[in-house]
């Protein structure tokens, strides 16, 4: 039988998280088949993880880590391998939101990166960096829309999002499928009980907001904090009176934004006569 091929574990996060893959399915005296039996894949893309070719999702590495026994050990690589496709500008404020129990967030121009369908994200991704490769863009997808797990779980976080109408109306991506996957997407997504999604109406006119997305992010254990992005910048903002600031400017939007059911029935009729869609029903999960 041939040797497998060696792995520095020391090359890349994902060639670490690969080799203790490896040691642990050695460990129990298992082939690449045992594992992918016991995970439903095939063999082939238990080589891919272990050769680092191809790294794993996190629910694939949730499912690693729990059928290996791990203790965690695989879940922690993921996350620092997972941070890494996310610029250095940004990261300090992701790891601000996986401590957070509660989101609000106004949207401008985009869908919050959290709630971005693969498609969205990508047209995204390779409108910054037309030059980006396929497996480049890729990552930074899978970094992106792994982001919604935050929603999700036995503690998720409480999300308040306000959109802006221009983001519904606006044509995105070369395919209207884009667009209507997207919109469909967020009908899902704002039916979860701890989602809370308004659109702000182009009648609203003009308010405080208007120059960029604003997030405010509250803990459970210390102040909340204001993040200001845009143009490839970000900023944490923790002083607490202009948080308070911020914050009392989001309850203006919300009293000027359209009520929840409300919202939701305007991407409804938005999907119908825009992209000639049947909307899901009124109660997807």
């Amino acid at each position: 039988m041939a040797r497998p091929k060696e792995l520095d574990p020391r090359a890349s996060l994902a060639a670490a998280l690969g080799s203790q893959v490896r040691r642990l399915r050695e460990g129990y005296g298992w082939t690449q088949q045992d594992l992918a039996d016991r995970l439903y894949v095939s063999p082939t893309r238990v080589a891919q993880i272990e050769l680092a070719t191809d790294p794993p999702n996190e629910a694939l590495t949730q499912d690693l880590d729990r059928t290996l026994e791990a203790g965690d050990e695989l879940n922690v690589a993921w996350f620092h391998m997972n941070r890494l496709n996310h610029p250095s500008w940004v990261r300090p404020y992701l790891d601000l939101e996986r401590r957070a129990c509660r989101m609000r967030y106004f949207a401008p121009q985009l869908v919050h990166g959290m709630l971005q369908t693969p498609e969205y994200a990508a047209t995204l991704f390779r409108a910054y960096d037309p030059g980006l490769s396929d497996e480049a863009v890729k990552r930074l997808v899978e970094g992106r829309t792994s982001r919604l797990s935050l929603l999700e779980g036995p503690c998720p976080m409480s999300l308040w999002l306000i959109l802006d109408e221009t983001i519904l109306m606006r044509p995105f991506g070369d395919d209207p499928s884009v667009m209507r996957d997207q919109l469909n997407h967020l009908l899902m997504v704002s039916a979860k009980p701890n989602v809370e999604l308004q659109i702000l109406p182009l009648e609203a006119g003009h308010h405080a907001m208007m120059d960029g997305p604003v997030t405010l992010l509250d803990f459970p254990d210390g102040p909340g904090v204001a993040y200001l992005a845009g143009a490839g910048l970000g900023e944490v903002v923790e002083s607490a009176q202009t948080v308070k600031q911020y914050a009392m400017t989001y309850d203006r939007l919300i009293v000027s934004s359209l009520p929840q059911e409300e919202s939701r029935d305007l991407i409804r009729s938005t999907l119908k006569e825009r992209y000639e869609c049947p909307p899901p029903p009124s109660n997807e999960p």
